[in-house]
């Protein structure tokens, strides 16, 4: 059993129910996500031993949250309380040509108002064999990107595979500034994940030959766009999702994993969606998945995908897919049959 750390926000997810819209909604679903507690409850799903490290408010909401990582084999021992609020996002659901919309409420979160002394990362780190976070966690502001190099040092200095999915917000930070912060992060990063947008919009390095709106998507461009990451921050391994967004029901998904001299690709799936947030994140965990149990790149692009692809079939955040699921698909089990 290997011991994974995912860190950042948690956040309360308020829907309307199936695809009712915010603005005619008389009541709302709730649930609980976030990029890397996501992460952590696919790899429990996949029978790994994953933490989840955050600060969540001291009150009713916040033990929820907590209870509910919990029911899903995740570690909660590392989380730290205080702060007044847990974080918000409502998310509107889109279908055919209607997209999805996510509106946040988190500012002045538990977690954004976090200050460096808050994690003991030598004692979170113990016993541990991968790190994961993501882009969104610096970008909340106050102390966080100290804390992301903080964990990130740390992490080096016990050898700990560190992973990084870029998710670039706009609606929580500038391009100057995700730039600014995420080229440090990125030095310490042996693992980045990506989408098709990401390297461009903070990194300025965009796919030839690909446009998302229309679907047209360069397999060249996109590894063009892995060497110049690995050669700019010296990382490992880069790993981009590939979408075909042919409307906001219906989407083709694929991924690329490039490992310094050869490129990688997974089949397409064509998805019918129920859900399509999180799913990245469970591409990272189907990532991190394979590498921790010897995969090769092949193996392991092709694992992460299937996994993302069963994700968008799945309402809320978490992908609860396990490893047989998984196979099953890779080996050819899509056709969603009813199992008797």
């Amino acid at each position: 059993m290997k011991k994974i750390v995912t860190f950042g926000e948690i956040m309360l997810r308020l829907q309307p129910p199936g695809y009712g819209r915010i603005l005619a909604t008389n009541s709302f679903d709730a649930t609980f996500g976030g990029g890397e507690a996501n992460v952590a409850v696919s790899l429990s799903c996949f029978g790994e031993e994953a933490a989840f490290v955050t600060k969540l408010p001291d009150n009713m909401i916040g033990h929820s949250c907590r209870n509910i990582l919990r029911s899903w084999g995740v570690n909660t021992d590392s989380i730290v309380y205080g702060g007044d609020r847990l974080g918000i996002y409502y998310c509107e659901k889109g279908a055919s040509q209607r997209p999805s919309n996510v509106i946040y409420d988190r500012a002045g979160s538990a977690i954004a108002t976090a200050n460096i002394k808050d994690f003991d990362w030598d004692k979170i780190f113990d016993g541990v064999t991968w790190f994961h976070f993501t882009g969104i966690t610096p970008a909340l502001g106050g102390e966080m990107p100290e804390i992301c190099e903080a964990a990130c040092k740390k992490a080096k200095e016990k050898d700990i595979t560190i992973s990084c999915d870029l998710n670039y917000r706009k609606k929580l930070w500038s391009r100057d500034k995700a730039k600014e912060v995420m080229s440090k992060l990125c030095e310490y990063v042996d693992v980045l994940i990506a989408n098709e947008e990401d390297s461009e919009s903070i990194f300025g390095i965009h796919a030839t030959g690909t446009d998302i709106e229309s679907g047209e998507l360069s397999r060249e461009g996109y590894i063009d766009v892995a060497k110049q990451l690995c050669r700019r921050f010296g990382m490992k391994k880069v790993a981009i999702t590939l979408r075909k967004s042919f409307s906001a029901s219906i989407n083709g998904w694929s991924g690329m994993i490039y490992n310094g001299s050869k490129a990688c690709f997974s089949r397409e799936y064509t998805i019918n969606i129920v859900d399509r947030v999180g799913g990245g994140d469970s591409f990272g965990a189907g990532l991190i998945y394979s590498y921790l149990n010897g995969k090769s790149d092949a193996e392991a692009i092709e694992f992460a995908a299937a996994a993302s692809c069963l994700k968008h079939t799945i309402e809320g955040d978490f992908n609860i897919s396990t490893v047989a699921e998984v196979n099953s698909l890779i080996k050819g089990g899509g056709s969603g049959r009813v199992k008797r």
